[in-house]
């Protein structure tokens, strides 16, 4: 029965790769996939590896009398502890997509954007890229690939010009996230679960980050030609007078975070939950003379509305999929086998980061938590720094590699045979550049 759950897993992860083609939306086949994965689980006999497994012994030496079939129950009391860790990932997700839209709606980014007014394109090719991975670290690097993006438009009419600004915010906002434990969903994921702690990843892996972006823009300083193309004349629409405030209150609320986990020893979610309280608070007080029609689009309410959750969902199902794996000791196996065929953890990781360009960086890294064990690995080592740096960056390399880059995709219908011709080499420079400079100073 685990080769068929190998199976399962197998084909409804194809299918989310093929999500374009196909036309299923990957969520919808994520949660049939982690579904049927846990049932094939439940409905099976222990393999002989689980039989081994230490955490399935311990659970055999603890489970009361009375209770649940040995199997069934090691499958419940398994699936109960992976949703309350996908439950924590998803409050924190809800919570910091909710504090954005609201930015969003006060218009607080074009506080940012209006100061931008270079058109010499190799210059503002710098700033949108520095502003990029800033923001990314503060935010995530979906959302900010979304903001620069339409800042892109904006700033740069001319379309193929615009084509390798997008292709650099996507290595920007990728390069941003990796030594954020917000900025990135699967470092978030790596903090929430303790195998990284918010001052060790920032420090261990913002050079090599740096270092990452820095390669492809200074080669392009040098190599990029062409105009930015004629601006049109931008309609002033009005800043909303809270503007200045919800920007500086959100991303407060945001840094605020790692903060308030390091002195309560809370989960991160926690601090999030608290920051959109008060920033919710904010949006109800703030503009007082807007009647109640109109202060309704400006509420934390409407912004719940307007956040993606089917991305929530697909963490959900994918999630589960991954779970099941690693409850059944698979992934375990999987960690024994590459440690005794290939031995360096080094390469190891560095190939978990090229394969995050052709499938979904969120499932490898779940897959890696589990191959790889805390009690072995300890918090802040060499394995989850290298991790988070690696399937943040290596994303880069393909456009359907991030959620940044299939983003970008989508709303600059970017073609995947186009970027690999003119972005992934420089993506892949990168991406080795800054894992050399880390395994020299971090990880050597």
């Amino acid at each position: 029965m685990e080769f068929a759950i190998i199976i399962v897993f197998v084909i409804g992860y194809t299918l989310i790769t093929l999500e374009h083609s196909i036309k299923i939306n990957k969520t919808s086949t994520a949660l049939i996939t982690g579904v049927l994965c846990w049932t094939l689980f439940a409905l099976s006999s222990p393999s002989t590896s689980l039989l081994h497994d230490e955490h399935y012994q311990v659970f055999l030496k603890k489970m009361p009398a009375g209770s649940h079939p040995e199997h069934i129950g090691y499958v419940l009391e398994s699936l109960g502890h992976h949703l309350k860790e996908i439950a924590e990932i998803s409050f924190f997700l809800i919570g910091a997509m909710t504090v954005v839209e609201l930015l969003d709606a006060h218009q607080s980014f074009r506080i940012i954007t209006d100061k931008i007014t270079t058109r010499n394109p190799k210059r503002l090719l710098w700033i949108v890229c520095g502003v990029t991975f800033l923001l990314s670290a503060a935010l995530d690097n979906l959302t900010t690939t979304i903001v620069m993006v339409s800042l892109s438009r904006k700033l740069v009419p001319n379309k193929d010009m615009r084509m390798f600004f997008v292709g650099m915010i996507i290595i920007a906002a990728n390069a941003g996230g990796a030594w954020s434990p917000i900025g990135d969903v699967t470092t978030t994921m790596l903090w929430i679960g303790g195998q990284v702690s918010a001052i060790g990843i920032i420090k261990a892996t913002i050079i090599p980050s740096i270092v990452c972006i820095l390669v492809p823009l200074v080669y392009l300083s040098l190599s990029l030609k062409g105009s930015l193309g004629i601006q049109e004349k931008d309609i002033n629409e009005g800043n909303v007078k809270s503007g200045n405030l919800m920007l500086i209150l959100g991303l407060g609320t945001l840094m605020f975070v790692p903060v308030f986990k390091t002195f309560t020893h809370l989960p991160p979610y926690m601090g999030m939950v608290l920051g959109l309280g008060i920033i919710w608070v904010a949006s109800e007080l703030i503009n007082p003379d807007l009647d109640q029609a109109e202060r309704k689009h400006f509420s934390a309410a409407n912004a719940l509305g307007r956040i993606d959750m089917t991305s929530i969902l697909f963490f959900l199902g994918i999630l589960l999929a991954v779970g099941a794996l690693q409850s059944m000791s698979t992934l375990t196996n999987l960690a024994e086998y590459l440690s005794a065929s290939i031995g360096n953890n080094r390469v190891i990781i560095t190939l978990i980061g090229l394969f995050s360009a052709i499938v979904d960086n969120v499932p490898l890294v779940a897959a890696s938590m589990g191959m790889y064990k805390l009690h072995t690995y300890p918090m802040d080592s060499m394995i989850w720094e290298y991790l988070a740096y690696c399937a943040g960056t290596g994303g880069s390399i393909l456009i359907i590699g991030s959620a940044a880059g299939v983003a970008a995709m989508g709303m600059e219908n970017i073609k995947f045979g186009w970027y690999v011709k003119r972005i992934s080499l420089l993506a892949a420079l990168g991406y080795f550049a800054g894992a050399g400079v880390y395994l020299l100073i971090g990880g050597g």
